[in-house]
């Protein structure tokens, strides 16, 4: 009887814990996020990139950012940096709502913003998951 009670008392505790362990490492790699596809364009029109690009003129006025987001667990989120040269232009954050996930931020290109941009997508803590530059000419 005393030698049940031991492994009842040392095992319950360990098999807890291994449960834990399993759960945590298992919800932190269904929660890994990728980017699947990516664009820059100049319009979305039923959640598809229309005009993609990697040049545009600055008379384009607005651009977007179009990504497909794979991997996510709901909720979850991205944020789209958008950078002209090494300056933060925007930052927008994105919900994700399930596993499969378009979704698209825009920028208002203005006169003067001509030469490199980039946008960098980023998961929730910061990861950089993709970037994606482009250029505004005149």
């Amino acid at each position: 009887m005393k030698n049940r009670l031991n492994f009842f008392l040392f095992s319950v505790p360990i098999l807890i814990l291994a449960s834990l362990v399993f759960s945590i490492t298992t919800v932190a790699l269904a929660a890994e996020l990728s980017v699947e596809r990516a664009a820059i364009c100049q319009d979305v029109v039923e959640r598809e990139p229309v005009d993609e690009g990697t040049s545009f003129p600055v008379s384009v006025g607005k651009l977007y950012c179009f990504t497909k987001i794979v991997g996510a667990e709901t909720p979850a989120e991205v944020i789209h940096v958008w950078y002209f040269g090494d300056v933060e232009r925007g930052r927008i954050t994105l919900s994700i709502g399930g596993s499969s996930w378009r979704t698209y931020s825009s920028k208002v290109i203005q006169e003067h913003e001509i030469g490199s941009w980039r946008v960098e997508v980023l998961d929730a803590s910061g990861k950089v998951l993709q970037t994606i530059n482009f250029t505004v000419t005149q």
